[in-house]
Parts: structure tokens; sequence; C-alpha cells
């Protein structure tokens, strides 16, 4: 079993390590990979949920996942309640538990075989995803649906906003939510976008790296994933060829607002 965890602990926080170690007490033969997002940041979450989940991988897999802003009620919580834990069967057979809050569901919706809620605690712990949680996911698992609740349907998960920053890479490319399909324009046209206070010109391009080194591009990126009808999800990105386009836009932050002018 091929596990991936997407939490906001931040990188390098031992949290990884104790929720792994939790996760492979259960499921001796798995292995975890680690994917940190930034803080509350159900966006990101849902993004690589769906990056992740929908193309080819191995194929046992499991994707545990734990983003709880706890939103969802702003009134005192008594016990560290907070957001519900999930299942969702993917299309491939991937298997997907961890807290619906926000937009962590979003980019699945649409694409599920079956979408649950879990029947477990939705409190006991400040450290729920190790504490509480990790038991319903090694059951998922070992396909042991026993806990499975009430049938959550699309209509009840937000649409994912099309207008935002979904991930900066190591390479300071901007990954938007931006679909590639909304965008009707010719190679080599002239753009301008916006993120937060910084405007800059672009050129549209539906090749990578067809652009002269050191002009800002917005082309269709290298993220997506296959749908069972319908062409392929692909998603707008910004690169800078030779420098950081997270750089020109003055470092923006996950979730920010991404406006193409004119």
């Amino acid at each position: 079993m091929f596990i991936c965890l997407i939490a906001d602990y931040g990188t390098g926080d031992p949290a990884f390590a104790e929720v792994a170690q939790r996760l492979t007490g259960l499921l001796p033969s798995s292995q975890t990979y680690l994917l940190s997002v930034p803080p509350f940041s159900t966006l990101a979450t849902g993004f690589w949920i769906a990056q992740l989940g929908l193309n080819p991988g191995p194929e046992e897999r499991l994707i545990y996942h734990n983003c709880a802003p706890r939103k969802d009620d702003s009134e005192p919580r008594p016990d560290n309640e907070g957001e519900g834990l999930t299942y969702a069967l993917l299309p491939n057979g991937v298997k997907v538990v961890g807290v619906n809050a926000g937009y962590t569901l979003s980019f699945i919706k649409n694409q599920v075989k079956a979408l649950h809620i879990l029947n477990v605690s939705r409190g006991g712990s400040q450290f729920r995803s190790r504490d509480v949680f990790p038991g319903a996911a090694a059951a998922i698992a070992k396909d042991d649906l026993s806990l499975l609740g009430t049938a959550l349907k699309p209509e009840q998960i937000p649409d994912p906003p099309t207008d935002r920053v979904a991930w900066i890479d190591g390479y300071g490319n901007i990954k938007t939510t931006i679909p590639a399909s909304s965008i009707n324009l010719q190679p080599q046209t002239k753009v301008v976008i916006r993120i937060g206070d910084v405007v800059s010109d672009a050129v549209y391009s539906d090749g990578t790296f067809d652009v002269p080194e050191g002009t800002l591009a917005f082309a269709p990126g290298s993220s997506g994933w296959a749908i069972d009808q319908g062409e392929p999800v692909r998603w707008m990105e910004l690169f800078l060829r030779g420098g950081s386009a997270w750089e020109r836009f003055g470092r923006p932050r996950v979730n920010q607002f991404v406006t193409r002018i004119g």
C-alpha cells in the first residue's frame, strides 16, 4: 500500500513523522510519502488530492489528508471537535480519506465513484489525524467499509475557484486554478496578469518553452488529469523562463486571486 499523506503541518514538522509512524503501525507493509501544504490551505490540499489521485501510480494507493481550519463553526469547540472525516473512491480505485473542509474535495467531487461521511469521532484530540483518524484510514485501506455513513452529494461540496494561485513550485512557477479550456487565445498573444497588487505583461503560449529567455509566459502547465468523459483537465501556469514568476509577482501566496486584464 502506497500512502500519500497530505497535511498542513509544515515542511519538516515532526507531526508528519508521528502520523506516518501511526499509519505504518496499522499498515505494516505500507510506504508513506509526505506532502506539506501551506497552513489551512484547503485549496492546495484539494488540488494535490486530485493531481496525485487521478494520475497513474501504484495500484494500491491511499491518500490520507488533513487540513482542518475548523471554520465550519465559529463557536467554541468542545473536545477539540472539528470538521468530519470522509471517504472517497476515485475511478482508478484510489482511496481518499480525510477531513471535509473548504476545497479539500472540490477537485474530485465530480469524478468520485463513492463519497461518504465516516462514522468516527469529530473530536477527542487536538491532533485528530494522529490520535483519532488513522484507524479509520487503515480500515478503508483494507477494504473494511463498516464505518461508512451518509453519502455526500457533489452539490454539497463547493466548486473549486477558477481564479486562484494553487501552488508555487520549486522553480517559482505559479500553478493556477484557471482551466486551460477557458482560454481562447492565439499563441504569442500579449496578456496582462494581476496577482495581488502586482501587474505584469505576459505572453500566452501553448508550449512550456515556446517563449524567449526572460519572458513571462501564461500557458497550460504540467498539472491536470484525465476524466471519464470529455477532454483532460489542464490548468494554466505562469512561468518566467530563466527566472521566477513567483518573484516577479512579489511572492504571492496560495489562494490569492489571479486576474487576466483585458
